[in-house]
């Protein structure tokens, strides 16, 4: 069943969606998307559908992001400066199902165990109830591609404490599920060979007018048996630190603060190191992504992340890092600015000038 780009189920009241490609690590791939919108949209005005359940195929990940090799090919056919119709349209699908699922009228649990990371991200975020185990590593790695933190990236980091947001985005750093917890990016812990049971549990309720209630209840049931797995946080020690270090009015101060920090922390060094080797226009755009947006509705984050996705597919840096990262494999990606401060103002502007005239592709959205 390999060739189906999601598993639909009915489990009693429970309706279980699975993301079907789990040698590409659930990458998230435009048929995935369409099929996911369908169904919860199905399952919207379905009567006898109380709960939605969405994880991934096999253990190593819910969804590693989305499927770049795929954009890759599209970019590569059209030339730099010109609009790709392609990943266009994947970006469209893409954020109206993130979209869907941050206004669903039922409650959706995601089962974010294992690698989550990129679109991910943005299909478990909007979750009403968002599980992670003591295997999960959530991150937005998109410094290392030369896009920027996307799915609604504008919204979920604008609402992290002390500069945790953009420092996330600039470096791309991989939290578990204490930090999950405490950044708001997940609700509860489960023990990962939990998961069975769970859906055991969720499928044998009888939820009648109170699916809500029924839900929290069974979930909390399930708490418990995680408690020893919970790992140390990874942030708590390093946030008087990263709030200093974030603590410049120029995104190039703040990169220049931490690319000169010198640690023997693995998590700290690793995040360093990543920016390091980062893209100079990511770096900029997550900056003005999250000023822009501070005081934005999600849909207009969504609109303005459209607009943006769109000029990265357009330049240069996107398809140099996803060339670096998985064509060649050289790790060695030749971005068009030699550094974070060397980016033109105009350029980066650019990015939020809709490419298209007339109205978004997402003006219905809200």
């Amino acid at each position: 069943m390999t060739d189906h780009p999601i598993l639909i189920e009915r489990r009693g009241a429970l309706g279980r969606l699975t993301l079907n490609a789990p040698k590409a690590l659930n990458s998230l791939s435009r048929p995935m998307a369409q099929a996911l919108q369908a169904q919860l949209d199905a399952w919207a005005d379905d009567p006898t559908i109380a709960v939605v359940w969405l994880d991934g195929s096999g253990d190593k990940a819910f969804c590693a992001g989305g499927d770049i090799r795929a954009m890759y090919d599209a970019m590569q056919a059209v030339p730099v400066g010109q609009r790709v119709p392609e990943t266009e349209a994947f970006f469209v699908d893409e954020y109206r199902l993130d979209y869907r699922i941050h206004t669903y009228p039922k409650p959706i649990v995601v089962w974010g165990s294992g690698i989550v990371m990129g679109g991910g991200i943005g299909l478990m975020c909007g979750a009403a109830h968002r599980l992670v185990t003591e295997t999960s590593r959530l991150a937005m790695p998109e410094i290392t591609i030369g896009l920027y933190p996307d799915v609604g990236g504008s919204w979920f980091l604008n609402r992290m404490p002390g500069g945790l947001g953009l420092f996330l985005g600039l470096t791309g750093a991989q939290v578990n599920a204490t930090d999950a917890i405490t950044l708001d990016l997940a609700d509860r812990m489960i023990a990962s060979d939990q998961r069975e049971a769970l859906l055991d549990a969720l499928s044998d309720a009888t939820y009648g007018d109170h699916a809500e209630t029924v839900l929290r209840g069974i979930l909390r049931d399930f708490e418990p048996a995680a408690e020893g797995l919970r790992p140390d946080s990874q942030i708590n020690a390093h946030r008087e630190h990263i709030r200093k270090l974030t603590d410049h009015a120029d995104v190039a101060d703040c990169v220049a603060a931490i690319t000169a920090v010198e640690t023997e922390d693995r998590w700290l060094g690793r995040a360093v190191a990543t920016l390091r080797k980062g893209c100079p226009m990511t770096a900029q755009l997550v900056d003005a992504q999250i000023r822009r947006s501070r005081h934005a509705s999600l849909a207009e984050v969504f609109r303005m992340e459209l607009v943006m996705s769109a000029r990265c597919c357009m330049g240069p840096d996107f398809r140099e890092g996803i060339r670096a990262l998985l064509i060649d494999k050289d790790g060695a990606p030749q971005w068009s600015h030699a550094g974070v401060a060397a980016v033109p103002a105009a350029q980066i502007e650019q990015h939020f000038a809709p490419p298209w005239s007339g109205h978004s592709p997402l003006a219905d959205l809200g």
